[in-house]
């Protein structure tokens, strides 16, 4: 779990300011089809935590999807 939050986090340098994204858009997409439902939760959970406790990484949280999926902006 930690390494795939890592790696998500890692993805981030590369958005371009004003950028929205889902946690999934961080992940190719063969290797998002293979994690688990569940850990998909989680994760998308411990990376809006980790968002909103470190401002500096210039990300925001902005309103859910229509299929309760939290989106994210590059500052």
């Amino acid at each position: 779990m930690n390494k795939l939050l890592e790696n998500a986090i890692d993805e981030l340098q590369y958005l371009e300011s004003g950028e929205v994204v889902l946690v999934k858009d961080l992940f190719k997409g063969y290797v998002w089809g293979r994690i688990d439902r569940n850990i998909r939760l989680r994760l998308g959970i411990l990376f809006l935590n980790h968002i909103n406790s470190n401002p500096s990484l210039g990300v925001i949280a902005l309103e859910k999807t229509s299929s309760n999926q939290q989106k994210y902006k590059k500052l």
